[in-house]
């Protein structure tokens, strides 16, 4: 692999002004279907891996190649760090830990998710950066997420059911079952209290992760009244969906040429935008925008609704994101105020 990179062409004079502001390809050689940023903690002195500044954290990317392998890349020079062997088909999906533990979760078509730990010495004689490997699925592993408190990871593999793991054990914990057609994407709320599923049935699930219990089941209706049903497939099948940063709305793209945004509190949706050939979606991490990409190649970018959380829900998601629901549930308080702290009232 190779790195490429241009200047800006109005000289180098500019190009200093602005640091050296220069576009970067990174040569995989492979097709790439999965992507995910990290940080690299400050290096010390006379560490060489990567090769950021000493004191300064450096950024780094992980991607997901048609051949099974992952390269891992500095950011900042372009430079390949190292290669992660063991997938032997494509990797669809990945995803770091929130901790900025270098913990990076691989979902592939070869019905296995596989846990890496980047911070280990891949020369090591014990197997190098790979943990573990989870086996469960039947079919191509198609998402992966893992929870913002790191205690968990769904997966979805184009089954009926989800697959939730432990992040500490990597273990099973339980299926998720309630879709009637394949779950394509999940996604975990802010806090990890909420976990949400998405399905070629059209309906998005929104889950209790700790104890497996259905909260709520989002539809997507059509729009229009006249709908061929004679297709294959459905107007309305799911394809992604997503959390808000603040853990308010959701996000999800259908194939009926859609973007919808729901309100957490509501069964329907808030806002509707036009696009087609949509594949996945993201919210941007300080929220207002979303980033929906397409069949087609592009990325497209939308306003998203701004919310002011209440002081109610603030409160909810600072005690959510370090007690479990079973913690709520052992709270001596009143049943209203539990069950506002573990979702069952909007």
């Amino acid at each position: 692999c190779k790195t490429s990179e241009r200047k800006s062409r109005s000289g180098k004079a500019e190009a200093r002004s602005r640091g050296a502001a220069k576009e970067k390809t990174l040569e995989c050689g492979q097709i790439v279907w999965g992507l995910a940023f990290s940080a690299w903690p400050a290096a010390e002195a006379g560490e060489t891996e990567p090769a950021c500044a000493v004191g300064l954290p450096c950024l780094i990317l992980a991607t997901g190649l048609n051949d099974g392998q992952i390269k891992v890349w500095e950011v900042q020079t372009g430079h390949l760090l190292f290669s992660l062997l063991g997938h032997q088909d494509v990797v669809r999906d990945l995803s770091f830990a929130p901790n900025g533990s270098l913990i990076l979760v691989s979902a592939s078509r070869d019905k296995t998710l596989r846990i890496w730990d980047l911070s280990r010495d891949g020369r090591s004689a014990r197997g190098g950066r790979q943990v573990q490997v989870l086996s469960g699925h039947v079919q191509w592993v198609y998402c992966c997420s893992i929870s913002p408190d790191c205690s968990m990871l769904c997966s979805a593999a184009g089954e009926k059911s989800a697959l939730l793991w432990s992040m500490r054990s990597y273990t099973l914990i339980r299926r998720l079952e309630g879709h009637q057609s394949s779950v394509v994407s999940c996604d975990f709320s802010p806090d990890s209290a909420l976990l949400v599923t998405a399905s070629y049935d059209a309906c998005v699930i929104m889950w209790d992760p700790y104890t497996g219990e259905q909260l709520r089941t989002l539809r997507h209706v059509p729009l229009h009244s006249v709908v061929d049903y004679s297709s294959e497939v459905h107007t309305s099948s799911l394809r992604s969906v997503c959390f808000s940063p603040e853990g308010l709305y959701l996000a999800t793209v259908a194939d009926d040429r859609l973007l919808r945004i729901w309100a957490l509190e509501l069964r329907s949706p808030v806002a509707f935008a036009p696009m087609t050939n949509g594949l996945c979606c993201m919210y941007f991490p300080h929220g207002g925008f979303i980033a929906t990409g397409t069949r087609d190649g592009h990325v497209q970018f939308w306003t998203a609704p701004r919310v002011l959380s209440s002081l109610k829900h603030l409160c909810r998601k600072a005690l959510r994101t370090f007690l479990t629901t079973y913690q709520v549930l052992a709270l001596p308080i009143p049943r209203k105020l539990k069950e506002f702290l573990t979702y069952r009232t909007f």
